[in-house]
């Protein structure tokens, strides 16, 4: 974030009254709200929560599924490159996407959608507020098996997200059209999460 790659993202997802907050030696440390809770328009198969942890590079292991913490994922960036602008603007809203593959068998199809059609045509939409998606794996076999880390520079990144898939159909020949249904779906693809953040320190 804001102008860096990290080579590894730990989330860690948190009720808000239990969520630590940075310290100031702890820089690669952020907090975000979330800015849509309990959202309906999208399927997830993870619990959903208030406070997300973004921990970068992290040096020790996630802490433990307790005391308010409901879940904590590590990921690898990926070797294909992220896409969009990667600049020193704060990184104050984020676009969450956890997704996996619906077969085993099936992962690098999925993976090749998402860079070469999902997060391209999106990169390519220039939705305002939208800078840096950057795509990460799991760095362990639990949990969602990709992550799409969407880093904003905006005041509302729920709005900007629902201003993204306009964006995308007009580029698209819109929502009716084979080159959109192509964008939307894969037919391995099942969504463990999708949402919004706002950050708070």
């Amino acid at each position: 974030m804001e102008g860096r790659l990290p080579t590894q993202l730990r989330l860690e997802m948190w009720n808000a009254s239990a969520a630590p907050g940075p310290t100031d030696e702890d820089a690669r440390r952020a907090v975000f709200a979330n800015a849509h809770r309990d959202r309906t328009d999208l399927p997830r198969t993870l619990p959903d929560f208030d406070v997300l942890v973004v921990v970068e590079d992290p040096s020790g292991p996630a802490p433990d599924v307790a005391d308010g913490l409901v879940d904590a994922f590590t990921f690898e960036r990926t070797p294909r490159p992220g896409q969009g602008s990667l600049t020193d603007e704060a990184t104050n809203g984020l676009q969450l996407v956890l997704i996996s593959p619906k077969h085993p068998e099936a992962a690098q199809s999925l993976r090749d959608w998402a860079d070469f059609v999902h997060i391209r045509h999106i990169a390519e939409a220039a939705v305002p507020g939208f800078r840096m998606i950057t795509p990460y794996v799991n760095a362990s076999a639990v949990g969602p098996r990709f992550l799409h880390f969407y880093e904003m520079h905006t005041d509302d990144p729920e709005a900007a997200f629902l201003d993204m898939t306009p964006r995308v159909a007009e580029r698209l020949g819109g929502t009716e059209s084979d080159a959109f249904a192509d964008w939307a779906w894969h037919s391995e693809l099942r969504i463990d999460y999708v949402n919004t953040f706002q950050r708070l320190r």
